[in-house]
């Protein structure tokens, strides 16, 4: 049987890379999937070559204002939203040096600002019949990434406010998770030189970059009935490379 038969998810970030594996994994498991990206053309896209279970909505997760019409949308077609994968993620690299402000506050305002936007929506959809709240945080969390102040600072947040969500939803039998990553091939290594990857790769365990579907396998198991008593939780999926 389907793990997620008759589940109504939803996913940010999900026409491209992580996300966009991730909806393909959730429907073919059975779920109703939206789509939630700024990216509309990609996102359109997407959605119809996933197939008929997959819906495309236009969000900018950062904005209170597109979460808030996305959310009422999903409650007055589906009434209720069982799976929220906070997936939608950017990146400004920089040093600190260089790093400029506007810079700083856009990766905090979708990395970190919007996890909380949709979080807080989607409580109130789950609070009634319970539901999965996934979070997706990064490897960098935990040990710092040179050049990346803004993103480590918002996916340090992301696994804080996991926690907190944890125990303060728990007795609303909503569950929250995160995932964090290692080094995954996406769209946002894509213009890493080959020379580069592979030294990534050599810093690997098992010797070989992520797929995006080895974190979409993670999300899928986090979301089904198999992970009932699981919550609060933190899951590097990295090939062993922050042992």
């Amino acid at each position: 049987m389907s793990r997620l038969a008759g589940k109504i998810a939803l996913i940010t970030g999900g026409s491209s890379g992580i996300g966009k594996a991730t909806a393909a994994k959730f429907a073919s498991e059975g779920a109703q999937v939206i789509i939630a990206d700024i990216n509309e053309e990609r996102g359109i896209v997407t959605a119809q070559e996933l197939g008929s279970n997959v819906e495309f909505i236009g969000t900018n997760v950062a904005k209170a204002v597109s979460v808030v019409a996305l959310f009422k949308h999903i409650k007055e077609k589906y009434k209720r939203l069982d799976v929220l994968v906070n997936n939608a993620g950017i990146v400004r690299d920089n040093t600190l040096k260089k790093l400029t402000e506007a810079d700083f506050d856009k990766v905090i305002a979708v990395n970190l600002k919007g996890v909380f936007l949709c979080t807080k929506q989607a409580e109130e959809l789950m609070r009634e019949n319970g539901g999965v709240i996934l979070n997706a945080s990064s490897v960098v969390a935990h040990y710092g990434n040179f050049g990346q102040t803004n993103y480590v600072a918002a996916k340090s947040g992301v696994i804080g406010m996991t926690k907190v969500w944890a125990r303060e939803l728990g007795k609303n039998k909503i569950r929250v998770n995160a995932v964090a990553p290692g080094f995954i091939q996406t769209d946002m290594i894509a213009g890493v030189p080959d020379k580069i990857l592979d030294i990534m790769a050599e810093k690997v365990p098992l010797n070989r970059l992520g797929k995006p579907e080895d974190i979409a396998n993670m999300y899928c198991f986090l979301a089904s009935d198999e992970a009932t008593y699981i919550t609060g939780a933190i899951f590097n999926v990295d090939g062993g490379m922050t042992i």
